[in-house]
């Protein structure tokens, strides 16, 4: 109802997922590496075609 994504990031695990209609965004953790999780963060283009989630891995190879 008026509700197009939902971005939360708890577990800074990224993750981008469609469930209903609805965008559920977690962009990761672009702070201290933890838990062996990636370091990541996430930017949300808004379109006239859509919303276009992108998660950016941040770690230097």
């Amino acid at each position: 109802q008026g509700i197009d994504v939902i971005v939360s990031g708890h577990s800074h695990v990224p993750k981008i997922n469609t469930v209903d209609g609805l965008l559920y965004v977690n962009p990761g953790s672009a702070g201290r590496r933890r838990f062996e999780l990636p370091i990541t963060l996430a930017s949300l283009e808004v379109t006239p075609d859509g919303l276009k989630p992108i998660i950016h891995d941040l770690e230097v190879r």
